[in-house]
């Protein structure tokens, strides 16, 4: 009788542990999200697919990876982030974006992304700055 009781339990709570951690992997990665709040472009730069669309302010053209490092390694150097929080982030299997908000020594910024998955890595195809 106990057992016919308990093994239900296990089994919704083995689901309910599977369905958490699938959740955790289609999340934005926490070292991303790291590297922005601290301000860190060679961190950020890692997840930066070969080439990038990059629009940072008025500035827009797709650049390669080493190219986009340096233009986000400005951004921070001349707007000190002091933090940075996801409002919102969604996809679908194979590509993953959000939206933030990043507190700077010059004021707040909205920031967009797109990550796409290529074998199993997350790599920022779309990465964009754009004053709030």
């Amino acid at each position: 009788m106990l057992l016919r009781l308990i093994i239900p339990i296990l089994f919704f709570y083995s689901f309910s542990l599977f369905s958490l951690s699938d959740k955790t992997k289609d999340n934005i990665p926490e070292v991303i999200i790291t590297a922005i709040k601290t301000g860190n472009a060679k961190e950020l730069a890692k997840y930066f697919n070969q080439n990038v669309e990059l629009v940072i302010l008025n500035q827009e053209d797709v650049y390669s990876k080493a190219q986009a490092e340096l233009i986000i390694k400005d951004f921070f150097a001349k707007n000190t982030p002091s933090d940075f929080s996801v409002l919102h982030q969604g996809g679908k299997e194979g590509a993953r974006f959000a939206v933030g908000e990043i507190k700077t020594n010059n004021g707040n910024y909205r920031i967009f992304f797109l990550l796409k998955i290529i074998n199993e890595q997350p790599y920022i195809h779309q990465f964009r700055v754009e004053k709030q």
